[in-house]
């Protein structure tokens, strides 16, 4: 009789050791994913698309199923090559990539790029658990299957911007700047909200005199970017433009408090005299653009000034939220923008549940009063019920900034600091000394040394 050695005592690869925490939370992440595409059910298999107000009632609207129709790819039209798309070129590659493989088929357009949104939802729960760190890895839960992300995950190409943001920003915690720099230019290209992030880079830097690191990135950040749109831009430069045309020419709307400002009555009340100014839209973009400035002014002030230098992520989390706040528009879907940096900034359950439910409360309401505008009122609602989930949405993210800076000015309290950490996914900010503080009298606070 032979023996037969084998290796089952051997240890595992370093690799596997490391992924296998990691594989709980991408099954919950997949199945939030299967989730979201059984809550479109009624509209995918019911067809609901084609037209009424039943994509309305049943809550299951995506701007992914149109818009194969609205830019011309059901004909086999190229974006920006043969048709301009508003959307930036990421998407655009995105899109062309499923109207191959769709065939002409609107249905199966919207399937392929589900299962791309899909793969993006897994994997930006998974670079937000490693950003979070092993002892708070399952902060990720709330985006892997949170409700609000349930809800909105397929409404338009989202979470392809967030996989690569976080991406960028874990190359950033590991210390590759060039990785850094490609990956968050890719986001940029693809969704406009991940410029912020470079802000809170930068701000850091000034405080720390991490030069060397963050100008890598920058160059790198240009490099990846204009590879991926000069050849569009020279193959077609009003294709390319039109994104940046219509986020210039396009006027208050759906979900934004610009939207409500502009209506001559608030809530039964007429609109003050003194503030009909708000109401300009030759002045929105002024308006918007000077509000958001004042908000980043606040915030840099906050990053060079705090008893204690911020965690990146509390800076990513409150220079998102002021883009968000001051924007011509906020679709229900850039809840998928705020997740993951709302739980690294602040992993509280309390405060995390009730922004959860404003925002439920939202994506509600925008259907229902949709319904009314197209013409069904006794199935909708009016503007008095739709502009308070307006309200109670923007004062919920309004509420989770000031506890954010509440966190940065008594640092003590920052639930990721406590037990001696200092800024996990901080990368060469991680306990480093500062190089530039304005005056820390500013906040009324004395410096805070920082842990050991």
């Amino acid at each position: 009789m032979t023996t037969r050695t084998t290796n089952d005592s051997a240890p595992l690869p370093k690799v596997a050791v490391r992924a296998v925490p990691y594989l709980p939370l991408g099954l919950l992440a997949g199945l939030g994913a299967v989730l979201a595409y059984l809550w479109k059910y009624p509209c995918r298999f019911g067809g609901a698309w084609n037209g009424g107000v039943g994509q309305f009632t049943h809550f299951c609207y995506t701007d992914i199923y149109p818009l194969f129709w609205n830019e011309k790819l059901n004909e086999g039209k190229v974006p920006y090559l043969d048709y301009p798309v508003e959307y930036p070129v990421g998407i655009g590659g995105i899109m062309e990539f499923a109207r191959r493989l769709a065939h002409g088929d609107g249905v199966v357009f919207y399937d392929v790029t589900v299962v791309l949104m899909a793969i993006a939802l897994v994997v930006g729960v998974l670079l937000t658990a490693a950003l979070a760190g092993p002892a708070r890895r399952w902060d990720a839960l709330w985006y892997a299957a949170g409700p609000a992300v349930i809800l909105c995950a397929y409404i338009n190409w989202d979470l392809a911007a967030g996989a690569l943001a976080l991406g960028g920003l874990l190359a950033w915690s590991k210390q590759r700047p060039w990785l850094a720099g490609v990956l968050l230019a890719l986001a940029v290209a693809t969704k406009f909200y991940p410029l912020m992030f470079f802000g809170a880079l930068f701000l850091l830097t000034v405080r720390t005199g991490k030069w060397v690191p963050f100008l890598k990135t920058i160059a790198a950040a240009a490099g990846a970017w204009l590879l991926v749109n000069v050849p569009i831009m020279l193959a077609n430069f009003d294709g390319w433009k039109r994104f940046y045309v219509f986020s210039r020419e396009r006027g208050a709307d759906w979900g934004g408090l610009w939207f409500f400002f502009q209506k001559t009555q608030w809530f039964g009340v007429d609109r003050p005299g003194f503030l009909a100014f708000l109401g300009d839209p030759e002045k929105l973009n002024t308006m918007a653009m000077a509000a958001l400035a004042v908000l980043l002014l606040g915030i840099a002030v906050l990053a060079l000034a705090a008893p204690r230098r911020p965690r990146l992520m509390q800076l990513c989390f409150l220079a998102l939220a002021a883009f968000m706040i001051t924007n011509k528009v906020w679709s229900p879907q850039y809840v998928l923008w705020l997740v993951p940096f709302a739980v690294l900034a602040r992993p509280r359950l309390g405060a995390l549940a009730v922004w959860q439910v404003a925002e439920c409360w939202y994506f509600f309401s925008i259907w229902l009063y949709l319904v009314t505008q197209v013409g069904e009122p006794g199935l909708g609602i009016g503007d008095d019920p739709y502009f308070l989930s307006v309200w109670a949405r923007a004062l919920a993210v309004v509420v989770l900034m000031v506890l954010v800076v509440r966190d940065i000015l008594r640092p003590e309290q920052d639930l990721v600091r406590q037990g001696g950490a200092d800024d996990p996914s901080g990368g060469v900010f991680d306990h480093a000394e500062d190089r530039l503080v304005l005056r820390r009298s500013l906040f009324g606070v004395r410096r805070q040394p920082e842990a050991a």
